[in-house]
């Protein structure tokens, strides 16, 4: 049985007074290893560690050579490709030909783009007059923010937690990370391509455990934390929120999402399913940015819910390595209780269950895991509370609408702001629409293709603040002036 201990200083620790929980299987219910859970002792020491390294040699080195060794821990995980890939299908229960495409190539990916993007990122600077004739120049530095904690989700483990720690390293900060509980492996795996890169001792640390009363409540309130960054439900950003008071540190988070589609009826309809079974129900819906809202226009309302259906019928569900299986389950069976109790209330609601709405019938190996069905519904009202909450689940509510005006205002009739996508052929009003529309991350027919230099994040309470590209750099480091009277 494997253990995961934690990754402190460079070396991989368990818990003082041998506190432990087990990692289970979402494809078959069973255990698959031994964590280490965290409390305040392991966090005291991670965060020691990580604040020495900032004094010690990371933060003396010069910028051509940290971003090399950043290229080095790109290519470690490249190497470990296989052991990667392994660890995060056995945690999430993902497709193998989804995490291999997607997952782990991105989560290499993050610590180039961000080296090379700190090492070419001018910084200002301004000549300004003074009264006796000589001038002053004035010019910006940029230095990093300290010790930041990361706290990463389950849904796409690596990808998401690199994305975070790619450019804290590349601006010269150190870390301590604490991964979900669900998915602790390929974070701890990253601490040998560290050493193996020649990442100094105390740059990158982990510490498993829980939220509150256990690691990650720690992590938030730990006064020698710099900033904080999460991505994860919307309640327990607003926990991490009210930690990250006490210190005025500062925080970036990426939070929930009740995400719409808009289909116009002059848009390519086989697009258009094509890209909606992806929102909707790619990586068992357990995606921040999916769709759960579809608003279609009323000429091929039928049309597009009728072929959704026969989509959604063809997912076929089954273990990772099944090169056919395209359709995994879903993080937990604890999980799969919350997203069973919205597929009830649907019901309860009046809603007409199209197809899904349950749990599948699996072979008796995997009849522990964590299964339910792609499910699609009809006929909610607009204020029910399944179509207003994030369920993180595969499913969504299409719903028909007969104007451009109305399409907006149903997009923008909730409290959250993250996502959004549009299909049309009228480029005129995928402008007009994206405008309008109140979300962070708009696509205009397509969905999750994203270029890394732009701006990610979302409005409302689906985060604060913006990271990707050079927007990233405003929160993982700092600015200074410096003004020469000549």
């Amino acid at each position: 049985m494997k253990e995961i201990k934690h990754f402190i200083n460079g070396e991989y620790v368990g818990s003082a007074g041998g506190r432990v929980f087990d990692a289970i299987s979402p494809v078959t219910g069973e255990k698959i290893a031994t964590v280490h859970e965290g409390a305040r002792e392991e966090i005291d020491r991670a965060v020691a560690s990580a604040r020495a390294a900032l004094d010690g040699d990371w933060g003396h080195m010069p910028v051509t050579e940290r971003m090399a060794l950043l290229h080095k821990v790109a290519e470690g995980i490249d190497e470990r490709f296989e052991a990667f890939l392994a660890a995060e299908c056995e945690d999430t229960g993902k497709p193998r030909s989804m995490a291999s495409h997607i997952d782990i190539p991105r989560g290499a990916a993050n610590f180039k783009i961000f080296a090379d993007l700190v090492k070419n990122v001018p910084t200002e600077s301004f000549h300004m007059d003074t009264p006796d004739g000589a001038g002053a120049l004035n010019y910006a530095i940029r230095r990093p923010k300290g010790v930041v904690g990361v706290i990463s989700p389950w849904n796409l483990p690596l990808l998401l937690m690199t994305w975070k720690v790619g450019p804290a390293l590349a601006c010269g900060n150190t870390v301590v990370v604490k991964p979900s509980e669900e998915t602790p492996q390929t974070t701890a795996l990253l601490g040998e391509v560290m050493n193996d890169a020649g990442i100094p001792e105390g740059v990158y640390n982990v510490v498993h455990g829980f939220g509150p009363d256990s690691a990650g409540a720690y992590l938030t309130q730990h006064h020698d934390v710099d900033a904080l960054t999460f991505t994860g439900e919307t309640a327990t950003g607003t926990a991490i929120m009210k930690a990250a008071a006490d210190g005025i540190r500062d925080v970036s988070f990426e939070l929930g999402g009740k995400n719409p589609a808009i289909v116009f009826a002059d848009a390519d309809l086989d697009k258009a399913i094509e890209g909606t079974m992806r929102s909707a129900f790619a990586n068992c819906g357990q995606v921040c940015f999916g769709t759960e809202r579809v608003y279609v226009e009323r000429p091929v309302f039928n049309e597009f819910v009728r072929r959704l259906k026969e989509g959604a019928e063809t997912l076929k569900m089954g273990p990772s390595q099944d090169p056919d299986v395209n359709f995994g389950p879903l993080i937990s069976r604890e999980h799969r209780d919350k997203v069973l109790s919205y597929y009830r209330l649907a019901e309860e609601e009046g809603g007409t269950v199209v197809t899904g709405g349950g749990v599948p019938e699996m072979p008796d190996e995997y009849a522990g895991g964590a299964w339910v069905q792609p499910t699609i519904w009809t006929g909610l009202a607009d204020d029910a509370r399944v179509v207003r909450e994030e369920i993180f689940g595969p499913c969504c509510h299409i719903r028909p609408f007969d104007s451009e005006y109305e399409a907006v205002w149903l997009a923008n009739d909730t409290e959250y702001g993250l996502a959004a996508t549009i299909w049309t052929r009228d480029l005129s009003r995928a402008n007009r629409v994206a405008r309008r529309l109140e979300a962070g991350l708009l696509w205009v027919n397509s969905w999750f293709l994203r270029d890394l230099r732009t701006p990610f994040g979302g409005m409302k309470m689906s985060g604060i603040g913006r990271e990707g590209g050079v927007h990233g750099l405003e929160f993982y480091s700092e600015l200074s002036n410096v003004c020469i009277k000549l």
